[in-house]
């Protein structure tokens, strides 16, 4: 193992800590995360009281005031070394996912990358998306400068602890703000190494900083007068409580919510390529992504044969230790999390869906859930009208090519959609005009790009990420007129 470069208080560790923390006040509590491969406790973290928090905000706006009058090149020079760092700790970044939340360990270590990559990407790109856009008038000169807000605060889930922050940070940074993060409670030790690579790569004090707070201490930090805008990826119904109290402080506010991304599998589909692709989107991270492919609608002359192809496909893979790199698909994060999506699978056959492969919770330690198939699955089952946040594929029969593109779009989500067909001008031509989605594929899988705008419509949510777009959307687009 490389040399631990973040500080070893932010690691996960086997061991159970057995400290005695100080007498917490009434509003702090205890974050206990739970290695969720083995079921074994891990390093306990004391939370930060609301009167902690709220000064931790005041440090963000106080180092902001300076912060935002450096210029792109250090900022950049910041990025790339927090991108270098990323590098050097990836196999013990990898670890401390692979213990906290069960991500397998080979992808922890592309998630690692990844972070890198954006960090790169903003830097190189930042200024040029932020320049100065003459504008002719009338006037002597009038243009479009970009300014930055000041504290933006990061709410943040579980399923990439390493990616989510990162592709929301590394433009939040570039572009002159600063940064808090509220993480999700059963990965503090990844809150925390996020932080300490920041601090390590010499960017200012208190530019970025970790907030180990309760979902109760939101609202009290998104209303502090300092905080100037708020970025969320979760739940649907978290973000609907969140934008309705960054509306009440009337402060800008980015959501990547929930999604249930229809694949249309047409009829002139290369089926072997659709079901490979497929079933690799609906396991990336153990099924536990936004924007993993979830709802497979076939129509009938291929379906047979699809589903053949994705029992194939999902039998081949290996579930197991997420720290062994053999691993495909690991446990999911929490118990409880695995037996929410069982009882979704259980009454979903209840009301008629048949299960080809898996459906059932597996007697051992930990909290896995093996790959599994449901097939005929129609309106008003869980399983179609619900996200299913593992790794659960369900085969919806379509009619016809147009009745398949009615049930892609018979949902409340709007995050990613694809379709499989060898007509390439008619898979565009359903991708631009026909699927309701912020991010549509032809053959191919949805996945993020720091190059492109990320981001959903209806309960996914709205605003984007990443792209020329991203680093706009959290600054003050500032109008200078000179007569």
């Amino acid at each position: 193992m490389p040399e631990l470069l973040f500080d070893g208080t932010a690691c996960a560790v086997l061991a159970h800590d057995d400290d005695e923390f100080p007498t917490l006040e009434r509003d702090q509590v205890v974050m206990q995360p739970v290695d969720p491969a083995t079921g074994v406790p891990l390093k306990s973290y004391p939370s930060l009281s609301e009167s902690e928090a709220l000064k931790r905000v005041e440090r963000s706006h106080s180092a902001f005031l300076t912060y935002s009058r450096t210029s792109f090149a250090e900022r950049a020079k910041w990025l790339q070394c927090v991108a270098e760092r990323l590098r050097k700790s990836s196999e013990d970044l990898a670890q401390l996912m692979a213990q906290e939340m069960g991500k397998p360990i080979q992808q922890g270590a592309a998630e690692v990358e990844k972070c890198a990559s954006v960090c790169e990407y903003y830097a190189e790109h930042g200024e040029s998306f932020l320049a100065d856009e003459d504008i002719p008038t009338e006037s002597r000169q009038s243009f479009i400068c970009h300014r930055p807000l000041g504290v933006l605060l990061a709410v943040m889930p579980w399923n990439f602890p390493l990616w989510q922050v990162f592709r929301a940070a590394a433009p939040a940074l570039m572009a002159g703000n600063t940064v808090v993060l509220k993480h999700a409670s059963n990965v503090p030790g990844c809150s925390l190494a996020i932080e300490n690579l920041f601090q390590t790569a010499s960017f200012p004090k208190d530019v970025f900083q970790s907030l180990l707070i309760p979902s109760k201490t939101v609202p009290a930090v998104i209303a502090h007068r300092l905080l100037r805008g708020v970025t969320l990826t979760g739940s649907t119904e978290a973000g609907r409580k969140v934008a309705a109290q960054a509306g009440g402080s009337l402060k800008p506010v980015v959501l990547e919510l929930g999604g249930s991304d229809p694949y249309l599998i047409l009829e002139d589909a290369d089926l072997e390529h659709a079901a490979q692709l497929c079933a690799k989107s609906r396991l990336i991270n153990s099924g536990q992504s936004c924007i993993a492919a979830k709802r497979f609608i076939v129509v009938p002359s291929v379906r047979k044969r699809f589903e053949e192809l994705m029992l194939e496909q999902l039998t081949a893979v290996s579930v197991g230790n997420p720290l062994s790199k053999e691993t495909d698909v690991g446990p999911m994060a929490r118990a409880d999390l695995r037996d929410a999506l069982h009882s979704q699978v259980v009454k979903s056959i209840q009301a008629g869906a048949r299960c080809l492969l898996g459906g059932a919770v597996p007697q051992n330690d930990g909290a896995f859930y093996p790959p599994s198939l449901l097939t005929q699955v129609s309106p008003g089952m869980p399983a179609y009208e619900e996200e299913l946040f593992g790794p659960v594929a369900a085969v919806i029969p379509a009619e016809s090519e147009e009745h398949a593109i009615r049930l892609a779009n018979d949902t409340a989500f709007g995050l990613g959609a694809g379709v499989f067909t060898k007509d390439i001008e008619k898979g565009l031509r359903i991708a631009r005009y026909e699927l309701h989605a912020g991010c549509c594929v032809v053959n191919d899988y949805v996945r993020s790009d720091p190059r492109l705008p990320f981001g959903g419509i209806h309960d996914s949510g709205f605003g984007r990420e990443l792209s020329h777009l991203g680093i706009r959307e959290f600054v003050n687009i500032k109008t200078i007129v000179v007569r």
